[in-house]
């Protein structure tokens, strides 16, 4: 019986792999974003490995999109493949694990906590845990909300640079509460309001918005106070991913008569929250 095989083609192992990580690794650290990326020589000294495989396997790592070339300086950066697949991961991680916070929120809280991402200018929320209690704000998960009137809506906006904002605000800065379709289950409890009430409004225009988000930046949080709906409290806070964007925002909210009093402590709890989430994307300093 013949037991001569064919040799198959050589299988890259496991520490070639490893060696692959390390250079993405290097190519993302603060020094290489900074000066614009890294040349062959600087990975090849920064790793130990002779120039020459280092040069080998960025070509191979270019050919991917895991990294490209700056044909001006000759230096590599990560590529847009690379940010495409993080992307596609911090969606999923963010999805998953708001499941887990939301209901550690409901938990320490006892009241009823929301995802919510900006879609088409307006708030959508994706996820919300309800509060135990028998008398509990609604779940507003699958409803589109104007940005402005939402604790969430100005957490979302809060890393937009002023000229973006003012285009956003054009469009946008009189938009009708609710956006999209919403069934409440007992609209008479805490009903919608198509105003909020006078000295409930932080946002009246281009200026009092620019004001609110410099506030926001500065304490980590969003407060509401009977502004969307009538007796309704609520606080937002911003995350971020991996490339310090603002992708989501964590909110809870609450009948103003059990936590209207606390409303600023509940805005640091949740900003807690949001940053446990931000680290979970990759956030860093988060």
């Amino acid at each position: 019986m013949n037991t001569t095989t064919t040799p198959s083609a050589p299988r890259r192992n496991s520490s070639g792999l490893g060696r692959d990580i390390e250079i993405l690794e290097l190519l993302g650290t603060d020094e290489a974003l900074r000066s614009g990326g890294l040349g062959v020589s600087q990975v090849a000294q920064s790793t130990g490995r002779d120039k020459a495989v280092v040069s080998r396997t960025l070509a191979t790592l270019a050919e991917s999109g895991l990294v490209e070339r700056d044909e001006d300086t000759l230096r590599y950066l990560l590529g847009p493949r690379l940010y495409a697949l993080a992307a596609h991961t911090a969606s999923t991680t963010l999805v998953h694990a708001s499941r887990s916070i939301l209901r550690r929120l409901v938990q320490s809280t006892r009241e009823t906590s929301h995802l919510c991402v900006l879609r088409g200018g307006n708030v959508l929320t994706l996820l919300s845990e309800l509060s135990p209690h028998d008398v509990r704000t609604t779940g507003w998960a699958g409803t589109t909300t104007a940005a402005w009137r939402t604790p969430s809506g100005r957490a979302l906006l809060s890393d937009w640079d002023e000229e973006s904002l003012a285009r956003w605000y054009e469009d946008h800065g009189q938009d009708q509460p609710l956006v999209g379709r919403f069934d409440q289950a007992d609209p008479s409890v805490f009903p919608v309001l198509d105003a909020p009430p006078p000295g409930n409004a932080p946002v009246t225009d281009l200026d009092s918005l620019l004001t609110e988000l410099a506030r926001i930046r500065e304490q980590g949080y969003a407060l509401s106070d009977e502004e969307l709906e009538f007796g309704v409290v609520a606080a937002s806070a911003p995350i971020t991913d991996f490339t310090g964007r603002i992708v989501a925002a964590v909110n809870v909210s609450a009948p103003k008569a059990r936590i209207g009093h606390r409303l600023d402590a509940l805005g640091v709890f949740v900003s807690r929250a949001a940053r446990e989430l931000s680290s979970r994307l990759g956030a860093t300093g988060a």
